[in-house]
């Protein structure tokens, strides 16, 4: 039993170890023929990408080969053209070496002929020379001869001759100058009067303007006692308050307002108008009253100012202009209301400047603008003139314009035909009948300046100051002026007086020169 069993043991691991052996040599085989299966497709890939190189080496040998054709295309046309390009260069400069040649050729030329010329010259100058020097040996035996028979040197000569000719050439200059001052005078004069005429008839103005007080009536004289209030109080808050000095005194009914300034004399005025009426006078409502009283000068002032430029047609003034000209309403010179002056100067620059073709708008601005220093001129130091131009000039006034406010006092240069209109506007408001008015002082003191200015100059025997100052005769030494010197001393006198003097109009110079002959008969 266990010899059976142990063979049928054998013979199963006999049986398994064959069957293993053939599964291995199957398996084996089986993957040999897998392997040799990939191995035929990869080498069938191999073929194929051989295939696409060969085809893809073929086709850029071939891009290659038309790169190369194509660049060696470019290549010689850029070549050809270059080549063009040279061609066309060597020919411009073969034509500019050629004009140079024939332009050096020419200047040969005119060289060659200049030296020719020059020689010629040189021989005319040498005979020239010679001529000349044989005319200067005449000449000396002409002077020496005509000296010797004449029995005068020749500086004695030359002397008597220039002195002769000196005094006829200044008796012809004098007739000549005077006839021709006479009618440029003439047509001057008549020409002015016409336009003058004009522009006053046409600017219908009042003679006499308004002139601003300072006395503040009173209903009766018990008033004075409660405005002057216990120990003085009442008194002393309206001056400070308002800034001005009050005089009361014996004035009946009547009380007086004291300052430099006139806005606030005006102020203190209305205020205390205010209180009189109002009858309540104490501190408090004294400093109510007087800030009312500013804010209505204020007021008035602007309202003024843009009437001022509506009358006159002068539109687009910056509000501080305004308010200046506004407060020439309150500023008087010689009597005269400077608003009002302002006004009626601008209206006659106007129509003087239509007259003359000039510009009217530059010449009304002009007159209206020229005298608002005035309002500045207690607070600001200089001229009016002068302040008013800066002023003006702060608030950009045409240039033009505040060169004619600047000038209009000869303070600066007038750099336009306005500005000489704007002057003489100013010099007829002011001088016409009744605009202003003068003290028996100053007056008095004008003529004596007229004549102390007339009898400084050389040569003045006598001078006198006539018509109102308007004119001054001057009687001269006939021996030590001429008729020349006597039109260059009028000039003179004329010119010495615009620059220290100042007056209204303008002012005649008149010099007379005679000579008297006297004998006796016996």
């Amino acid at each position: 039993m266990e010899l059976p069993f142990f063979l049928s043991l054998i013979g199963i691991i006999v049986g398994g170890i064959i069957g293993a052996v053939v599964g291995w040599v199957l398996g084996v085989g089986r993957q040999r023929s897998l392997d040799q299966a990939k191995i035929e497709e990869v080498m069938l890939k191999e073929k194929e990408l051989e295939a696409r190189a060969a085809t893809f080496q073929s086709k850029a040998e071939t891009d290659a080969k038309d790169i190369v054709l194509k660049a060696r295309d470019e290549a010689l046309k850029i070549r050809n053209d270059a080549e063009a390009e040279v061609s066309r260069r060597m020919q411009e400069i073969n034509r500019e070496e050629q004009r140079l040649a024939r332009r050096r050729e020419e200047l040969d030329k005119k060289n060659e002929q200049s030296d020719q010329r020059r020689t010629q010259l040189d021989k005319r100058s040498s005979n020239l020379d010679k001529r000349e020097a044989d005319i200067n040996k005449l000449q000396e035996k002409r002077l020496t001869e005509i000296q010797r028979v004449a029995e005068m040197t020749r500086e004695e000569a030359r002397g008597q001759l220039l002195e002769e000719v000196e005094k006829d050439t200044r008796k012809d200059m004098a007739r000549t100058i005077r006839q021709i001052e006479e009618e440029a005078r003439t047509e001057g004069e008549r020409r002015a009067r016409n336009i003058v005429a004009l522009a006053i008839q046409r600017v219908a103005s009042e003679h006499v303007s308004e002139i601003t007080v300072s006395v503040v009536p009173l209903p009766s004289d018990e008033m004075k006692g409660r405005i002057i209030g216990r120990n003085g109080r009442n008194i002393r808050t309206f001056e400070q308050a308002a800034g001005v000095d009050m005089i009361v005194d014996d004035t009946p009914e009547a009380v007086t307002v004291s300052s430099f300034d006139p806005i606030r004399r005006e102020v203190a005025k209305r205020a205390l108008s205010k209180l009189v009426s109002d009858g309540r006078i104490h501190p408090s409502q004294i400093e109510k009253l007087v800030t009312d009283a500013q804010k209505d000068v204020e007021a008035s002032i602007k309202e003024a100012g843009e009437q001022a430029a509506f009358e006159a047609g002068v539109p687009g003034l910056h509000p501080e202009i305004l308010r200046l000209l506004g407060r020439l309403n309150y500023r008087t010179s010689y009597g005269q209301n400077q608003n009002r002056h302002a006004i009626e100067t601008s209206l006659l620059a106007g129509v003087i400047a239509a007259e003359l073709g000039a510009d009217v708008a530059l010449a009304k601005a002009g007159g209206l603008l020229h005298d608002i220093g005035k309002a500045l001129d207690h607070e600001v130091e200089g001229t009016h003139a002068a302040i008013g131009a800066e002023y003006a000039k702060r608030y950009g006034v045409n240039p033009k314009i505040v060169n004619a406010i600047a000038a209009h006092h000869h303070e600066a240069e007038q750099q336009s035909v306005e500005a000489i209109i704007v002057e003489a506007a100013d010099a007829i408001s002011g001088a016409r009948p009744g605009a202003r008015r003068e003290s028996l002082d100053q007056y008095i003191k004008r003529i004596r300046g007229l004549e102390e200015i007339a009898n400084s100059f050389d040569g003045v025997q006598q001078s006198f100051a006539l018509q109102a100052g308007r004119e001054v005769r001057i009687i001269v030494q006939p021996e030590r002026i001429d008729d020349l010197a006597a039109l260059q001393l009028s000039r003179n006198i004329a010119r010495k007086i615009e620059e220290t003097m100042t007056y209204p109009g303008q002012i005649r110079v008149t010099v007379i020169r005679e000579t008297r002959a006297t004998d006796f008969a016996k």
